[in-house]
């Protein structure tokens, strides 16, 4: 990717009243107004979009651009060209090495925005300000669109998170990183708008260097924890307290995993402010597991003890109570900081420039998976042991270990891997369960539950605890089973 073809931009929701105040905040510079139209086409089994591309034809005053936008993160490809007639050119830009000669092209959602506009300098930078409101439709399916956008047009990337933070200090701004075409996509594939995020698949060339392999690596957990946050301030519940804490712990395994290649001044306040968000989504997911499944299988069950519909209830209104405080955490000034600022150490912190950094990747998987590996088997035996602290600190490394295993798959053989993970996915589950056992009653008593619903949990934990001798033993025959593996990266 050539500088000249290079996107560099960071994207915000808003609310409406909030855009004024991000224009006058902003530095001065050559305003313009605009209403834009752009309709955005893929053939129909969405070639593009399965390739990470987007297509649009934008209209304005008359004159037509056809853009082609490739890649995901904060850093795209984007082709620009004029054309002529209301279809987009199959000749243009990268365009013929993403279609098939001859592809059927045509118009799947078009955007509708009026822009305010602004270009500046700015700490050596040259930058673009874009206030879009406007809407995305598709068939009889429509979603608004509030959106703040700053985009680099020249200079040094920490320009841009800089007055990002200065921007973010007038007006509630939410890091996202959800394209329009993103957006349009799942309208017309009928998600619902704001629903939970699940982490996607991350696909690593084996050209990539190490500092490319976490930037993507960190890139989709930041992604996954950006849209669930979003869900959970417009809908708080479990599934997006729980996509929210995997993104969460999903960037936290991958500064383990990469710390050889990530040393400089900026990781250890990354590392706490991601400690931060984990810890205050812990206690509300802790009593859904419960609810869900624990409490659950109770009110499903043969015997259901005496109590139990008074403790649903009282679940019920804790959990309530906590979605709430998860969906104010999302809300924070303090979260709203901690994405601008994780995100700009990923992008453009000293670690980059280390030769750690600059080295292949598949030789670094290699070598941290190994640590990996070596660090769980030489806890295997607590497994299989009487002490639940040394059990949970497997736990960890069982996770650590899967996002690894999960970051690094493309750069090996699948079978194998998908071998190796299922042994992961069986540790990890066991000693879920054996966690959640651990859990319940210190969670149970800290509820001040009434007498009735006290008793149920009491019969509930105790009918659990029953089951932990046999989940200690499989958890024992898993761990050896793991340790023992086909390690696929050597």
């Amino acid at each position: 990717m050539t500088g000249e073809d290079r996107e560099i931009e960071l994207k915000f929701a808003c609310g409406p009243e909030g855009l004024a105040a991000v224009l006058a905040a902003a530095p001065a510079g050559d305003d313009e107004s605009r209403e834009l139209i752009s309709v955005y086409f893929d053939t129909p089994d969405l070639v593009l979009q399965k390739a990470g591309a987007s297509l649009r034809v934008r209209e304005h005053e008359g004159r037509r651009v056809q853009t082609l936008k490739r890649g995901e993160g904060l850093v795209r490809e984007e082709h620009e060209a004029p054309i002529e007639g209301l279809a987009p050119d199959p000749e243009l830009g990268p365009l013929p090495s993403l279609a098939p000669k001859g592809a059927d092209l045509r118009p799947v959602f078009n955007v509708r925005v009026s822009r305010r506009q602004r270009s500046f300098r700015y700490h050596d930078a040259e930058i673009e300000l874009a206030l879009d409101q406007g809407e995305v439709s598709g068939g009889d399916q429509k979603t608004p669109i509030c959106e703040v956008e700053l985009e680099l047009k020249s200079g040094p990337p920490a320009a841009l998170f800089q007055l990002a933070r200065e921007l973010s200090a007038v007006a509630p701004l939410y890091l996202t990183f959800e394209s329009k075409a993103d957006r349009g996509h799942a309208l017309v594939s009928g998600e619902p708008p704001g629903a939970p995020r699940h982490s996607g698949t991350v696909e690593l060339s084996k050209a990539c260097t190490v500092g490319e392999a976490f930037e993507a690596v960190a890139g989709h957990a930041l992604a996954q924890i950006a849209a669930n946050a979003a869900s959970l301030r417009a809908s708080p519940g479990a599934e997006a307290v729980h996509q929210l804490r995997v993104g969460a712990r999903r960037l936290r395994s991958a500064l383990s995993t990469f710390k050889p290649a990530l040393q400089d001044d900026g990781l250890e306040a990354v590392k706490a402010d991601l400690r931060w968000l984990a810890h205050a989504c812990d206690k509300v997911r802790n009593l859904d597991v419960f609810a869900d499944e624990t409490l659950h299988a109770a009110e499903t069950g043969a015997e259901r003890p005496p109590g139990v519909e008074a403790l649903h209830t009282a679940i019920e209104v804790a959990r309530r109570r906590a979605w709430a405080r998860a969906a104010k955490t999302a809300a924070s000034e303090r979260f709203r900081a901690l994405m601008i600022n994780v995100t700009a150490w990923v992008e453009t912190g000293a670690w980059r420039d280390g030769a750690a950094a600059q080295a292949g990747v598949k030789g670094f998987a290699g070598r941290a998976l190994k640590r990996h590996h070596k660090r769980l088997a030489g806890r295997r035996a607590a497994a299989a042991g009487a002490d639940d602290t040394a059990r949970h600190h497997l736990r960890i490394e069982a996770k650590k270990l899967r996002y690894a295993v999960e970051a690094f798959a493309g750069l090996y053989g699948r079978k194998r891997v998908k071998r190796y993970l299922r042994e992961v996915k069986d540790l990890q589950e066991v000693l879920g369960a054996l966690n959640d056992l651990v859990t319940a009653e210190p969670l149970m008593m800290a509820l001040g539950l009434p007498a009735d619903a006290a008793f149920a949990a009491g019969e509930i934990v105790g009918r659990k605890a029953a089951a932990k001798p046999t989940l200690i033993d499989q958890a024992g025959k898993a761990a050896n089973r793991l340790v023992e593996a086909d390690r696929f990266w050597r």
